[in-house]
């Protein structure tokens, strides 16, 4: 699962205290271009935001394990919950890891979902990793605004709402798996049925699982996993967590899976996140292993949301940012850009 091309993974710091309880504080190194940092933030967090990237609700920065700007809007503090929207996706990609590590599952397995048991079936082809490759070649329409067309929509909150995994995993197989990259929340919640069946545990006992095995170890306390009637993780969309909670699960993807000396997430699981997949989107950022990449520029990977969500992580800075907010589809060009722009503030 490792890339050498990949750059290195920064190590915690000696005199630096990991954030089971309360985040170690900090001040804006040297380094950071202090005035340029300024312009990119003034007036986002007053009542009235400048409207060119939308609304920006909380807004974190941590570098080499400290925090050293913590920001939010009216109405939104350190203990408001945030949605996710797909960083949950990410969120799915530490649990296949946790239970890879357990030796419950392989990156391999063919996925079986029951509706490819016919004889036959094509489907059947389709593996866990193509499905974190979100190259599994079924069809699937991720389209936020017309309900006409939506299949996430259908997914989340129609017909399909009562077991997400199998409105998905009914969908037609129009590409052979690995071949097309094509974004798809109905593929996450493919892998979320899967763990389910591969744990034992649906709902409160899959949930147990969550708390037991990532929250719990690494000090999140806030998340709010959600499920369906079904009992499975709707892994692709909801898991509200404070920002900083969602900046302790970046900062186990920035130290390789390792929290506090234990090892969490198997050796190598950060790799496959931030290794690109053989099949790849046709525009805008590169994708990995249901983490995206090159948002903080080459070397950096991040969890991206609907509406702005983002936890970046810049292996290089040893830096992470997170960011919620409420972001038109028009303005995704200049959001990303604008993190672009807000990582370089603090490049070493």
């Amino acid at each position: 699962m490792a890339d050498d091309a990949l750059p290195g993974l920064p190590s915690q710091p000696a005199d630096v205290a990991w954030p089971e309880q309360a985040w170690p504080r900090g001040k804006t190194g040297e380094h950071v271009d202090v005035a340029k940092l300024n312009a990119l933030l003034a007036g986002r967090f007053h009542a009235a935001q400048p409207q060119d990237i939308g609304e920006t609700h909380a807004l974190i920065v941590v570098q080499r394990g400290r925090m050293v700007l913590e920001h939010y809007a009216p109405g939104f503090d350190a203990q408001t919950t945030y949605r996710s929207w797909s960083v949950a996706k990410s969120i799915t990609h530490a649990l296949v890891g946790i239970l890879i590590r357990m030796g419950r599952i392989s990156l391999d397995d063919p996925v079986m979902a029951p509706e490819w048991r016919s004889p036959g079936d094509p489907r059947q082809h389709i593996t866990l990793d193509h499905l974190l490759r979100m190259s599994s070649g079924l069809a699937f329409v991720e389209d936020y605004e017309d309900d006409e067309v939506s299949d996430v929509l259908e997914m989340l909150y129609g017909p399909g709402r009562p077991d997400v995994g199998a409105y998905a995993a009914q969908k037609a197989l129009i590409h052979p798996p690995g071949r097309v990259c094509s974004y798809s929340s109905g593929t996450t919640n493919i892998i979320s049925r899967f763990l389910t069946k591969a744990l034992g545990e649906a709902g409160a006992g899959f949930e147990a699982f969550m708390r037991d095995e990532l929250f719990g170890p690494i000090g999140i306390h806030s998340a709010r996993p959600k499920f369906d009637a079904a009992g499975t993780f709707i892994g692709s969309s909801f898991c509200f967590c404070t920002a900083e909670d969602f900046a302790r699960f970046g900062l186990l993807y920035l130290r390789d899976g390792v929290w506090n000396g234990r090892r969490l997430l198997p050796e190598g699981w950060v790799d496959h996140a931030r290794t690109p997949g053989p099949a790849q989107p046709e525009e805008g950022l590169a994708y990995g292993g249901h983490w995206w990449l090159g948002l903080g520029g080459s070397g950096s990977f991040s969890a991206n949301g609907y509406q702005g969500q983002f936890i970046l992580l810049v292996p290089q800075d040893d830096l992470i940012i997170v960011r919620h907010g409420a972001s038109p589809l028009a303005a995704t060009e200049a959001l990303r850009d604008w993190m672009g722009q807000l990582a370089a503030c603090f490049r070493t």
